[in-house]
């Protein structure tokens, strides 16, 4: 057979086929969109073939039993043996000889904390370990009205927010705070730590730069983590370092022709040392590199400024220069949960893709009312701010630089929460590591309590990162931790400041302490 005749043959069989599709309903329908679909776009009309077949192979293909067995079958005995070798891994590491006897000695309030708390000692202690700055769970009118939402709205939403878990006094929350501090709108979440560590993410995606503090807290740098953007350190409250890594970062995307967005992440008042920001110099290298500024406030929204308003009114910059302040309800405000305030869009846009806002239940009626009456009562009685502040600075003239000379004080002079490390001196002549300082500084705490005096001590830790954070590690200092309350006379705050004192001169100076970890002679 020639070629000739193989190609009549082929035109004869084509030709009856095409009779044969024409005579199929549809057909002529069919044949029209593949002219017009070829002529139009040949491209469509191959990927659409392409399609077809493999819906054709899917459905001629055999079915795979998912009944077959594809795995070894142990007998009865050699399962046994499996299960008496295998020894499962602790779900926690186990606990250091420090962190056992701090467990065994820790002192239990009865009732609620106050100025002067009862243990279950039967010992009545001056309490100087709690975030009541204001004593504000005492005032009756914040009682009274928590108790009135919870006999209200129950004890908690039992949903998530923008469903059935908002209420109304979660919007009066939010308008509340959005006045106190002066911005546009304002975002209320359920939790403090999953408040900044979900308001980085939502804004702070994958190519992005943020350039951050070193000594930011950890819930901060988990929203670092999650958020997978290209991090960036300065040395800490170092603003030649910042302008400096700022003017890099401005220069490589300038250099590569890229643009991304930029953030600065800091803190107000830093809580691994107790110092404040400063934020007109920051808000200046804002606007001169175009950032954007995202400022955790946790430890001074309630605390700096004359009406507690935070650290913009404390060093007078408009708040609406801070693209994102975040902040904590809870401590000063004796009430729960976190907040974002800034630009209304700013504030929409969490709503939707802030995970801790929408996946989870929204904060319980009660911590949001106590909340906006905590604000009221800061805004109509300033003279509580200022009394905590002369308390502030009784304690810290008992434990000044001429007083003791073992600790230093690292906390900024408006900070109630007073950090007393020991003095680099002291820790360079007697060699001591970390372990030996929170040694030390755990003996003071037992002293001081046992004279009535109740503080904490933060503890020192390597605040480690993911590899996505590398150059960003940042050693914790062990430190003393002192909160002054507002709720306590001039003469307790003196005595308790003189009690801190002597219990530190003790353990410093007690027999086998003061030759720690000294080479031999």
């Amino acid at each position: 057979m020639d070629l000739q005749d193989l190609q009549t043959r082929l035109n004869l069989f084509l030709d009856h086929a095409a009779t044969t599709f024409q005579k199929v309903p549809g057909s002529a329908v069919l044949i029209r969109y593949v002219r017009s679909s070829y002529q139009n776009d040949p491209v469509r009309s191959a990927i659409e073939l392409v399609l077809v077949i493999f819906f054709i192979r899917y459905l001629l293909s055999p079915s795979y039993s998912t009944s077959k067995v594809n795995y070894v079958k142990l007998t009865e005995d050699e399962i046994d043996e499996l299960v008496e070798e295998w020894t499962p891994e602790p779900l926690v590491a186990p606990l250091t000889p420090l962190e056992e006897t701090s467990l065994e000695k820790l002192p239990i309030l009865v009732g609620p904390s106050g100025p002067k708390s009862k243990l279950s000692t039967g010992k009545t202690v001056t309490n100087l370990a709690s975030y009541n700055f204001y004593n504000l769970n005492a005032n009756e009118q914040i009682k009274e009205k928590a108790i009135a939402t919870l006999r209200t709205y129950g004890v908690g939403p039992c949903g998530p927010p923008q469903f059935y878990g908002t209420q109304d006094v979660h919007m009066k929350a939010e308008a509340d705070i959005a006045s106190y501090l002066g911005t546009e709108k304002c975002i209320v979440y359920a939790q403090a730590f999953s408040a900044i560590s979900s308001v980085i993410p939502s804004f702070c995606k994958r190519g992005d730069v943020i350039v951050a503090d070193r000594a930011v807290n950890y819930s901060i740098r988990r929203g670092l983590e999650i958020s997978r953007s290209n991090i960036k350190w300065y040395n800490h409250n170092d603003f030649e370092d910042l302008e400096q890594v700022m003017r890099g970062v401005v220069a490589e995307q300038k250099k590569k022709g890229k643009l991304t967005r930029r953030f600065i992440v800091t803190e107000g008042l830093f809580e691994t040392c107790g110092d404040m920001n400063n934020l007109p110099k920051l808000v200046e290298l804002k606007e001169k590199y175009k950032f954007r500024i995202i400022l955790d406030e946790t430890w001074s929204f309630g605390v700096l400024g004359r009406t507690g308003r935070g650290l913009t009114e404390h060093q007078n910059v408009d708040p609406t220069q801070i693209d994102m302040i975040v902040g904590s309800l809870a401590g000063p405000l004796c009430a729960g949960g976190g907040f974002c305030a800034g630009d209304g869009d700013v504030v929409e846009h969490q709503r939707i893709a802030a995970a801790a806002y929408t996946f989870s239940a929204a904060l319980p009626a009660m911590l949001a009312m106590t909340a906006s009456e905590s604000l009221n009562v800061l805004q109509s009685n300033p003279e509580i701010l200022a009394g905590c502040r002369e308390n502030v600075r009784l304690l810290r003239g008992q434990l000044a630089e001429g007083r003791s000379e073992w600790v230093v004080c690292t906390s900024a002079a408006e900070n109630p929460v007073q950090l007393l490390v020991l003095r680099e001196e002291v820790v360079r002549a007697r060699r001591l590591g970390l372990e030996d300082q929170e040694r030390l500084l755990q003996e003071c705490v037992d002293e001081a309590l046992a004279n009535g005096v109740l503080i904490t001590r933060l503890k020192g830790m390597s605040i480690s990162t993911h590899n996505s954070l590398k150059d960003g590690s940042w050693i914790v200092q062990p430190a003393l931790k002192v909160c002054v309350t507002s709720g306590l006379s001039k003469k307790d705050i003196e005595k308790a400041g003189q009690t801190i004192r002597h219990a530190i001169t003790k353990v410093m100076t007690k027999k086998g302490n003061n030759k720690l970890n000294l080479p031999a002679a």
